[in-house]
């Protein structure tokens, strides 16, 4: 698709599937979103935005030589004046965002040949780690891709879980030319919405679970399971393998969709429905045996992974990679061998009297229940949960957070996590109403220190909300901050360990 000019690859406006008004041509170099950047020849995508439209950004794009603006008719409109008397091609499409995503997708043409992808509240980035896992140990050059970056056998920061479409296809062509030949990316809600997948040449797709997340940018909870049911009636094929957590109560529905739209479903679960189905979970301290079936065959394996949730994503990631075609057995054998994602139910650190301090991403109300749930069985003492909630996200949320460590937890913390711009103690209140016999340590490290300070033998601290982040955003400044290294500094600190 397309030709190279010297160093300049070069395509026509059909060569991306792409008709202008009025029938013009246009010669396009390259595709932007961002005017500020933008190099001559390129073609501008003015899409509608959370704020402001892009189209507001047309002029400044058409100066610095933009060859062709993609847009649609509302931003048409706003930059009609900015378009009089201009050589540049107009794009007016119905849905611009898809429209990008396809085009990216022809203009970058190149993917690695197996790509799977993941949606659900929680679990996506174990599930599409694991899923990487499994295949390196196979043999397989494989990566995953999502809110920890490009992880296995090529690695790249991002900055979104799934990236804007350029950025995204422009990966996926970088990590083809890699020879990478296998990746599991995570599908979050606001990228489905946002049409960045599609074009993605998908495999499979795997549907973790459904609970309340993001409401500050979804209007409804049917909106919100509207756009994660868009991987499998809108960009996963017909063809194709859908892979269906069926415990979650929303199972059902997304095996449904997936069906009507043709693809075989590959149920999970505990139903006697699953083709692969957890039969028994039997918990220690360091792990889990478990026993399962594929297709009516008994199986037992050992994980070493603390919480008993982690054998459903393990079948999920388990379950992509047998609907792409390795043999079952091989994929079995590599479950004991899998090892926890950082900063999802990871060990940090443990104290001299072997009591554990465990650091989690969970962060919205179904998934402190689930880690705390899944934790228990693990401890023979108290459970102590340090947690907090996210400034300018969906406030709804906090009180139900508190309710589930109140419900789940035999001692809480209430602590500041990313406040952003919001006042930090109105947001703590707002959780203590459903928790009101928490502590209240506004200082993240403090609070996480005074956990550490209470363990005792057969005790167990789950610091809950950052996982893998580095950093705590107040205001518009992120300052340095690791949940793991605190939990390690403390217990150094408490033990008289020289670090």
């Amino acid at each position: 698709m397309g030709r190279t000019n010297g160093k300049v690859k070069e395509a026509a406006l059909a060569d991306l599937g792409l008709t202008a008004q009025n029938g013009r041509e246009a010669v396009v170099t390259g595709l932007s979103v961002d005017s500020r950047t933008l190099a001559r020849g390129n073609l501008f995508a003015a899409l509608p935005g959370v704020k402001v439209h892009g189209a507001r950004f047309v002029e400044g794009a058409l100066a610095r030589g933009a060859s062709a603006i993609l847009t649609d008719r509302e931003g048409a409109q706003i930059a009609a004046a900015a378009l009089d008397g201009s050589d540049a091609a107009l794009v007016v499409a119905e849905d611009p965002r898809q429209t990008l995503a396809l085009a990216a997708a022809l203009w970058f043409e190149r993917q690695p040949e197996v790509i799977v992808a993941t949606t659900g509240t929680n679990g996506k980035t174990s599930v599409a780690t694991f899923a990487r896992q499994i295949w390196m140990l196979l043999g397989e050059q494989a990566v995953n891709l999502g809110t920890t970056g490009v992880q296995g056998a090529y690695a790249a920061p991002l900055r979104h879980t799934t990236p804007e479409p350029i950025t995204l296809h422009a990966m996926l062509a970088e990590l083809e030319a890699a020879h990478i030949t296998h990746v599991a990316m995570e599908a979050s809600s606001h990228g489905l919405a946002q049409r960045r997948l599609d074009g993605v040449r998908l495999s499979a797709a795997a549907f973790t679970n459904f609970s309340q997340d993001h409401l500050d940018y979804h209007a409804s909870f049917e909106e919100y399971f509207a756009a994660k049911a868009g991987l499998f009636d809108r960009v996963l094929p017909e063809d194709a393998i859908a892979v269906i957590n069926i415990d979650d109560p929303r199972g059902p529905d997304m095996a449904n969709i997936a069906e009507m739209r043709g693809q075989d479903v590959l149920r999970i679960g505990r139903a006697g429905d699953a083709a692969l189905r957890i039969l028994s979970q039997r918990f220690d301290a360091t792990g889990q045996d478990l026993r399962f079936s594929w297709n009516g065959v008994t199986r037992q394996v050992r994980l070493n992974l603390i919480g008993g949730f982690q054998a459903g994503n393990v079948l999920a990631a388990a379950g992509l990679v047998l609907a792409c075609g390795e043999d079952p057995a091989r994929v079995f054998d590599t479950l004991p061998h899998l090892v926890t994602v950082a900063g999802r139910m990871q060990l940090a650190a443990t104290r001299d009297n072997g009591a554990a301090v465990f650091v989690d991403y969970a962060h919205t109300p179904d998934a402190i229940a689930t880690a705390l749930s899944n934790l228990r069985p693990h401890v023979m003492g108290r459970l102590v949960v340090a947690y907090g909630a996210g400034g300018d996200r969906d406030r709804g949320k906090r009180p139900l957070m508190g309710k589930a460590a109140a419900e789940n937890a035999d001692v809480r913390i209430v602590t500041d996590d990313n406040p952003r711009s919001e006042d930090p103690a109105e947001i703590r209140s707002q959780i203590l109403k459903a928790d009101p016999d928490a502590i209240e340590v506004g200082d993240r490290a403090e609070a996480i220190l005074r956990g550490v300070d209470m363990l005792e033998a057969g005790d167990a601290l789950l610091i809950a909300g950052k996982g893998h982040e580095t950093g705590q955003t107040v205001g518009d400044a992120v300052f340095p901050f690791d949940d793991v290294e605190q939990a390690s500094v403390a217990v150094a600190a408490l033990d008289g360990r020289v670090a």
